[in-house]
């Protein structure tokens, strides 16, 4: 980044006055030390102050035919491009109003008529330098300002292939594919978008909400991780004890997150929707789900809305034990679930999207036969392709 403060750059002043004489005068002076512009008329300054390469200063005769320095200084501050550049009156009225004028207006400060030329000099240099540091200082933070928004991009780079990385790892335990990943994100955000200002929903679903809820629901299965391969891959009904095990993914990766928090030393705000996520998508309306029994508002919105998504992903989807079902059977299903497994008014509002539902399930379709080691690739390629610490 250049330094606005050198002083060995030859800086521009800009000498408006309608006597010849006097922008004969003030040219001679100001030479030796900076390049000087002359315009005879406040049009011709207008013209010049605006064009690439704008003065530093401006100093500005208040006594013109046609524009007067008042009207020149006021277009000036009302152009964006020109109002920064400061500007030194110059006149031969000394009365006390007319200085209050010109600086209420905008002017930076008043040399009168006749000159002198070590005022002159003095008064140009202390008003360039001085417009050289605000300069420097504004360039500085502009700089600061966009190295913290490059910084926080890749921290949140970071979060999210970590997020996805972590999530589809997990996948590759299950019968699951990456692509129900994809699919439930992408149905949890439909229905946030579908309640955001829903009259229940307003307060929680902001866009930043909405979009930190997209990002977490990926990781509401992790848990499985700690699930028995023989329970996991289970191609049929679980018994009772192996269902009970299987219910435990739920706080296994509710408290793996908890601990990397611990680990830390304090709560991550990007991970309070995973922790919800992950303890309570198994609970149910009607307070029958595990692993809390919470019932109603008592669970977190976002578990709520990963439930029917879950639900309904699991539904249309093939299984070594199951068949796919069509979206008809899987919504009569959710119906069904109003109000029992379902917050009711989240299932309204599947019904009054059921064809973006659709759409995702087609545009994310599994492959036949695709595999989990084909997730646990997606995985590698993922994070060799967006190491920890780089932006990709």
């Amino acid at each position: 980044m250049s330094n606005p403060l050198d002083l060995g750059e030859k800086r521009t002043v800009l000498v408006v006055d309608d006597t010849p004489d006097n922008l004969s005068l003030m040219s001679s002076l100001l030479r030796t030390e900076y390049r000087v512009k002359l315009a005879p008329s406040g049009e011709r300054a207008l013209k010049i102050a605006s064009a690439d390469g704008k003065p530093d200063l401006i100093l500005l005769d208040i006594m013109m035919p046609d524009m007067d320095g008042y009207e020149v200084l006021r277009r000036l501050r009302a152009d964006p491009n020109t109002a920064d550049i400061p500007v030194i009156f110059l006149t031969a009225m000394s009365a006390t109003e007319d200085e209050k004028i010109g600086l209420d207006m905008g002017a930076v400060d008043y040399i009168t008529k006749p000159i002198s030329p070590a005022t002159v000099m003095a008064r140009v240099r202390n008003h360039i330098e001085l417009k050289l540091a605000r300069d420097f200082l504004q360039n500085q933070s502009r700089y600061l300002e966009q190295e913290v928004q490059k910084r926080t991009r890749e921290i949140v780079a970071i979060q999210d292939i970590t997020v996805r990385a972590i999530a589809l790892l997990a996948e590759t335990r299950d019968n699951e594919t990456g692509n129900h990943l994809r699919r439930t994100q992408k149905y949890v955000k439909a229905l946030a978008i579908q309640l955001q200002f829903h009259p229940r929903f307003a307060s929680e679903l902001s866009n930043e909400a909405i979009e930190s809820l997209y990002k977490s629901a990926p990781l509401h299965d992790i848990g499985k991780v700690g699930i028995p391969d023989r329970i996991l891959l289970k191609p049929g009904k679980l018994d009772e004890e192996e269902y009970e095990i299987m219910k435990t993914h739920t706080t296994l990766g509710h408290a793996a997150l908890v601990h990397a928090e611990e680990e830390e030393g304090h709560e991550m705000p990007f991970l309070r929707y995973a922790k919800e996520i992950t303890l309570c998508h198994q609970e149910k309306w009607d307070g029958s789900g595990y692993p809390l029994g919470l019932k109603g508002d008592a669970i977190p919105i976002s578990a709520r809305l990963m439930a029917l998504a879950d639900v309904y992903d699991a539904l249309i989807s093939k299984r070594v034990y199951k068949r796919a079902f069509t979206h008809a059977e899987a919504s009569d299903i959710i119906h069904k679930g109003r109000a029992s497994h379902f917050d009711p008014d989240i299932v309204d509002a599947f019904t009054a999207i059921d064809a973006q539902f659709q759409t995702i399930a087609i545009e994310f379709a599994d492959d036949d036969g695709e595999a989990a080691s084909e997730v646990f690739r997606m995985a590698i390629d993922l994070t060799n392709r967006h190491p920890i610490g780089s932006t990709g």
